[in-house]
This record gives C-alpha cells, structure tokens and sequence, in this order.
C-alpha cells in the first residue's frame, strides 16, 4: 500500500490522466463518488457485530467523513477490495502498526479501525491499483475470523455522542481558531479547508477533518485513530495545532529573513552590474580593480579587531592609489594577506572533561605521572574557572626519546585544540622569532606568527622543540625574544618587527621541551614551569614494547598481531644486552630490527618463529653490544657496591681499593670527575679522624699508597653518591674485613660521617633489585623518594635508612677478626715484643 501525501486537485487530475478533458474528468469524478456514497453501511448481528473483510493500510490513516485515494499494491488487500465490490460492501481499515512489516499477522493491527466504502479499481502505468475510499466510522476490533487469501473481521462499531455542551464548544471555537491561524501560515492548505471546517458541527468529525488537513506524523495520526472520545481527540487536535503553529511562524520569520537577504543581494548584484558596465565604457575593467576589491571585501568580512582592521584598510587604500607595476605593490599585499591569514579571533572551544583527558593520556603514553598529573590539574582547573585567562607555559625536561613531543601532542588531543611545533635546534638570529622589518626585500614574519597561521586558532597547543639548543651570535639572542613570546604578563600583546601589530598569544598553551637546563638563561627558565622526564626504568620500558612499540613495529612489517610474540626475557635481554638509553627508540629499532627479519621470512614462504625467545635474540640482533654488571660473587675485601644514576637508569658500580708499600699517595681512576674525587678525600679523611676507632696504625697512612678504582673506565663518572661507598672500601682495605657481596648503598659522606641525601633513588634501588642485591642502603633523608619504588622492588630488598657512617660499617662489613699474635724486637734494646692485632 503507498501513500498519496497532500492531496489536492492536481493530485486526482494525475490520477485520471487519460480522461480527454477537463469536462469528462469532473463527470468521472462524480460518478465515482455517487458509486461510493451508493454502497451501504455494514450490518450488525445479534451482538451488535460486523463482519468485513480487512483491508490492511501501512502509513495511512483515513478518518471517517474522509474521501481520499489509496493506491493498493499487496495482494491481500486487493482480493479484499475485489470481494467487498462484488458483494457491494464496505472494508474494514486496519492500521499497521509497524509500516515496514511485509508479512502481517492479526496482532500487527491497531485495535481501532475504521469501516469504508471503495470505490471502482484503476489500473496505473506502474502496475498498481487505484480507488477512491470514504472513511465512514470508527469500529473496535474483536477478532479475525479469516486469514486466507485475505483478512476477514469481526469489529464492533463505534457511535460518537454528538451532543455539544460549553465546553465542547469552547473547544470547537479553540480548534477553529488555530486552524485559521494554521491556514493562513501554511500555504500547502486550501482556504477552503477552513470554510468546510465552519460549516462542521460534530466535534468528532471536525477533529477528523482537522488532522488530515494538517498531516501530523504518523504515531500522532495513530494516537488520534485510538481517541475514541470526541472532545479528548478534539483538545489533541489543538495541541498539535498549537506545535505546528510555532514551527510554522518559525518557518515564516526565517524565510522572511532569507527573502530579505535575497532581495539585498540582488541589489547589490544589480548595482554591482551597473559599476561594471561603468567602468567598462569608462575603460576601467582591468583585474587590478578587481583584485583591490577583493581585498577589501575579505577586510570587511574577516574577523579582526580594531586596530587590526583600520591597519587592513589603510593599506588597502594605499594599494588601490598605486601603479599596478610599481614594486611596492607586491609588498603591500603580502602584507594585507598576512593579516587576513591570521586567526586573530578563532578559537576552539576546549574539552574540559578531567576523565576524557586521562583517559586519553593514558591511551598513547605509560608512565609519566607527574607530567600527566600537572595537566590534568590545568584541566580541573580551567572547568572550575573557564574565564581564566592565564594559560601554563610548561617546560619538559628529560632525555632524548622519553615522549615529550609525543605527550604535546596527546595533550592537544584531548583538550580538543590544534597541535603545532616548532623546532628551535639551531636557531641563532633573533629575527626568526620576531621576524624581519618591511623595509628589507623578502622579509617575512617570524616563526612564532608563520605557526600560528598554520594552526587557523588563536588558542593552539604550540610545541617550541629543543629549547636549550637556542644559539647567540652577533645577529642577536634568539633567548632574549622568546622572554617575550613565554612571558604571560607580556605575550597579550606580541609584536612581530614585520606585522607591527599586537598580536594575542596568551590564549596559547606553550610547552616547551629541553635535554637540559644548564644552557636555558636563567630569565627563560624563570618563566617557565619545569616538569622532569626522568629515563624510563625496564618495568617501564617492557610496558611500553608491550603496549605500543610491539604493535606499531608489526603493522609496519606487515604482519598481525598473533602472528609473532615477544617473550619477557627476550624484552628483558633487547633493553640489557643491545640497548643502552634513557629512552626508547634504540629498544623500537631493535623490536623493528626482528620484525623485518620474521617478516622477510613469511614473505619468503618459509618457516618463522611465532615467539621470540631469549636465546634466539643474537640469532636475530647478533652478539650483545653491552654487558649488565652483576653483583660480586664473594665477600671481598676492599670491594664495595654502589648505585649510580644514569640518564638511561640505574646501575651498581662496584668499588675497588688497593693498598701499596707507598708514600702515603691517593690515586682514583675510571673517568671519574672533580665532585667523585672531592668525596674521595673526604671518604679518606674520614678513616684518618676513626683510625683508633676502628684500630688502624695512624703510621699506616704515610706507608702505603691507596688506589681507587671504579670499572668501565671508558664511561665518565661524577657525583657525591659515591662517597659512603668509597669509605666503605677504604675502612674494609685497611681493616681487612670483607664487604657483604649483597650490599648495596649510595649517599653522600661528610668529614664527621654524617650521610646526606642524593638523587636518583628510584632508579638506583631498581637497578639493585635488577641486580640481584638483598640489602640496600640509602640516606635517612631520602625515605620520602621510596613512594616511587615499585612495590616488587620495596618488598624483595631490604631498604635501611641510614645517618652515619658508623651504620655502615655496622651493616655492610664483617666483624672484625682476632689476629695471632706475632713477636718483633725493639731496635733500642733489642727486647722482643708481642703484639696481638684484631
């Protein structure tokens, strides 16, 4: 069953197009209609019942009093058609609840129905059917008592009380009233439509008329078909007669507007005409014209401030008063278009959702915390406060390769703000921040307002890469123009030497990112917030192959992800034995490495491994190129252990002492620096002040030469937190007693044995736990850095704060030993002494 929607007169003359004229197709329509109104109602039995066949309607809704064509396409309603004609009787109209449904079954039907009368069948060029209907009353639906080839019912029908009190007709005025209002809105209903509505004085039917006038949707045509009470249908009518009343004012006021756009267009486009053929018998049609015109139409629409926009115009009138060929030309316009090209007055609007922003921190970066948590603060802030203006300007510290671009860009991405860098590496000339003045040819301006352009906002995430990399020579200092552009208190205002207009850059989130700050000037680092990016520890870099490097390596070597897995010693030997980084690209290129080695293979149709195992790592990677220290495998005398911070991590540095038949001269080797050294001598005065202490023979000193010696010699080596270390060797050498081989210990010593706290004792407690240790020994006043230890680490070690050196030698020596006693002779007298040493 289709639908015919809005029919009117045109509507029906399509229907009859085959009729010769107007004459015979007013007499057709006539004669269908008396053939309708000639078939009598249905008759009711003993139970006031009525028996018709079913004629089942999809997204059409007939109200009784209603005359409409239907055009019938199903089977099953035409036989039901063919059977009412041949026994001149009417159909019961059935609603389906769902329109879509093909293949309907009795509980498909809304409960309410309507009897009808259809008239002649007409064939249609398309192969369906047509007729014309008259709806004539509602009835209830009792049961089927038919259901092949077509649908027979039982209804019983529905008499409307057509009695009309206050109320009633209060309502009727009410629904009149709208339906004028609506008629006079909507010019797709007739005028007419509201005289026949006047002349209707059954509340029903003229709820009737009204809803197939105005054509609600379909679930309100279906909730009008259920309403069997007249006055309830009749106050739902005004309801939705109300609606389409203020969407159809709503229509009127915006098409009013348009037409009034319109009509000003063509105005313009009239005049406009008008100066071309001016200006074309005056001679005056040449593109330089045009062009001007051009420019001072963007001015006049782009979004500029103030003094921005009188700076356009004031330009462009200088343009339009020169000789298209004189050289200033091309000047000026660059300069104009530099100015529309920037987003003065663009913005996005930010994401302020704490939760989506850690959660999209979280996705593309492990790790981090405090970096990720200083962002998140900014957030929450900004949601509690959206007016603050005051934007962070954020210095990432850390070693190549530990994610601090990357993070940029995350952040970008969840604060909903277009992400741009810039590389500052090399920088030297103080006019590639500020850019060069209009006077010089070429000139531009400066790398901070090309970005911006390049961002089209004027809130971007910028990203200035590699800060502590700036140069100075004598074309200026490239640091002394960016206090400028990262100054909050100055950078609302931010003017390039070549637009020479205030431009605001304190919509902008900067970040910058460092190795170092060693080089940054003291005043740039003073504006900036630095958060450190210490080197990935293993945990942490077996997480990121896992999560990240893994996957990304395989999809760029074509193959899937089950296709080839990594085992956790082989992750753990890559990051021991073939890297050696604080980062992880050298651990990516390696994963990288094995990957186009199995992927070359696959694509050679040969076999591969479907896991990477720790001992076929060199069958890939070849042999090792670096060697992890080990802890001592015995109690040494002399021998200490301690823990070194590294840009890549931590690491146990063993300790070496040796004592000579010398002058009393002290020698340290390994690459070590001025600070090591200095805690050396102090390690060294130390045993001197406690040699009755710790029963050493004071002559002992000028007798013997001592050496000290840390391993790998080619790797430089500095820092005071060594210094209880070296002690330790030296009391265990002239002692002789033997160090724990499971001890390890960091800390700085001073003259009086007091221990001060050092850095790094994250990563220093995770490389002993790597390394096997069992003790480890760290100054008192470091015990707030253990909250960063992982808790494997915290709960296999044995950590021991410590204060003094005499806890030391309590905790990594052995107890003294008693010595035999030996006899030597004086030289005075010759008398012979025995002497027992501990």
């Amino acid at each position: 069953m289709r639908r015919r929607s809005d029919w009117d007169s045109e509507d029906i003359e399509d229907e009859f197009e085959n009729e010769e004229d107007e004459e015979d197709y007013s007499e057709g329509l006539q004669k269908r209609t008396e053939e309708l109104y000639s078939i009598p109602d249905a008759e009711t039995d003993d139970d006031g019942l009525i028996s018709c066949a079913v004629l089942p309607l999809r997204d059409v809704v007939i109200y009784p009093h209603m005359v409409s064509p239907l055009f019938l396409g199903r089977e099953i309603s035409l036989l039901a058609v063919e059977h009412a004609q041949e026994e001149e009787q009417t159909v019961i109209a059935l609603v389906q609840r769902d329109p879509d449904e093909d293949e309907i079954i009795p509980d498909d039907f809304l409960p309410i129905g309507v009897e009808m009368a259809v008239g002649r069948l007409m064939r249609m060029p398309d192969g369906s059917s047509s007729a014309l209907v008259q709806a004539r009353r509602r009835v209830h639906l009792i049961d089927f008592v038919q259901t092949e080839p077509y649908l027979v019912a039982r209804a019983r029908p529905i008499y409307e009380r057509k009695r009309v009190d206050r109320k009633t007709e209060a309502t009727m005025r009410t629904a009149l009233d709208l339906f004028h209002q609506c008629v006079q809105l909507n010019r797709s209903v007739p005028e007419e439509a509201y005289l026949f509505a006047l002349n209707i004085d059954d509340p029903g039917w003229l709820a009737d008329m009204i809803s197939t006038a105005i054509n609600p949707p379909l679930e309100s045509r279906h909730e009008l078909l259920l309403l069997v009470d007249p006055l309830e249908r009749l106050e739902r009518v005004n309801a939705l007669l109300a609606e389409e009343i203020e969407v159809l004012e709503l229509e009127d006021e915006i098409q009013s507007r348009t037409q009034s756009e319109v009509d000003r267009s063509q105005r313009e486009y009239y005049l406009r005409e008008q100066m071309r053929v001016i200006q074309t018998e005056l001679g005056d049609n040449d593109p330089w014209i045009r062009d001007v015109a051009e420019i001072r139409a963007r001015i006049e629409a782009a979004a500029l401030p103030d003094e921005v926009r009188e700076r356009a115009m004031k330009e462009a009138e200088r343009l339009a008063q020169m000789p298209p060929m004189s050289p200033e030309v091309g000047i000026i316009r660059s300069y104009v278009e530099w100015i529309l090209d920037l987003p003065w007055m663009v913005r996005t609007n930010d994401n302020l959702d704490v939760r989506h922003a850690s959660r999209v921190l979280d996705q593309f970066h492990y790790g981090l915390p405090k970096a990720k948590e200083r962002i998140l603060e900014y957030i929450a802030v900004r949601s509690l406060n959206p007016k603050r203006l005051r934007q962070p300007i954020l210095c990432f510290v850390g070693p190549p390769g530990t994610g601090k671009t990357s993070l940029g860009k995350s952040i970008a991405e969840a604060l909903g703000r277009n992400f741009v860098r810039v590389s500052l590496g090399g920088v030297r000339d103080e006019a590639e921040i500020r850019g060069h003045r209009r006077t010089y040819i070429g000139a531009l301006p400066g790398r901070i307002l090309q970005t911006m352009r390049r961002a089209g906002s004027n809130n971007p995430l910028f990203m200035l890469d590699e800060i502590d990399k700036l140069g100075a020579d004598y074309r200026g200092d490239p640091s002394a123009a960016m206090l400028e552009v990262l100054d909050p208190e100055q950078n609302f205002s931010f003017s390039d030497h070549y637009l020479e207009l205030p431009f605001d850059l304190s919509q902008v989130m900067f970040i910058t990112t460092a190795n170092t700050t060693m080089s940054i000037p003291p005043a740039l680092i003073d504006r900036m917030e630095i958060v450190e990016f210490p080197g990935y520890i293993e945990e942490e870099k077996i997480e990121i192959a896992r999560r990240f490097l893994i996957p990304r390596q395989l999809e760029e070597s074509g193959l899937e992800e089950d296709e080839l897995h990594f085992s956790l010693q082989a992750l753990q030997r890559i990051i021991r034995e073939y890297t050696y980084e604080a980062g992880v690209r050298n651990l990516e290129r390696e994963i990288g490495r094995i990957c186009r080695k199995v992927a070359r293979l696959k694509a050679e149709k040969r076999r591969f491994p479907g896991q990477v195992a720790s001992t076929s790592i060199e069958k890939f990677l070849g042999p090792p190129e670096f060697f992890d220290l080990k802890a001592e495998g015995e109690d040494e005398i002399g021998v200490a252990t301690a823990l070194a911070w590294t840009e890549n991590g931590g690491e146990i540095m063993p300790v070496e002492v040796l004592l000579m038949e010398g002058k009393g001269n002290l020698q340290i080797t390994g690459q070590v620096g001025n600070v090591m050294q200095e805690s050396a001598q102090a390690a060294l005065s130390y045993l001197k002040s406690r040699a009755d202490d710790l029963r050493v023979d004071i002559d002992m000193f000028d007798n013997v030469d001592i050496h000290i010696h840390i391993p790998e010699g080619a790797i430089p080596k500095d820092g005071p937190s060594a210094g209880i270390t070296i002690a330790a060797a030296l009391i265990s050498a002239f002692t002789e007693r033997a160090i724990h081989k499971e001890v390890g210990m960091t800390g700085e010593i001073t003259l009086r044995g007091k221990i001060l706290p050092v850095g790094g004792v994250r990563e220093k407690i995770i490389a002993a736990h790597r390394a096997g240790l069992k003790t480890v020994l760290i100054p008192k006043r470091n015990e707030k850095d253990l909250v960063e230890v992982p808790r494997k680490a915290r709960t296999d070690l044995s950590i021991i704060p410590i204060e003094h050196m005499d806890q030391v030698i309590e905790l990594a020596l052995f107890p003294p030993r008693e010595k035999p006693a030996r006899r030597r002779k004086k030289k005075e007298t010759g008398q012979t002494v025995t002497e027992t040493e501990a």
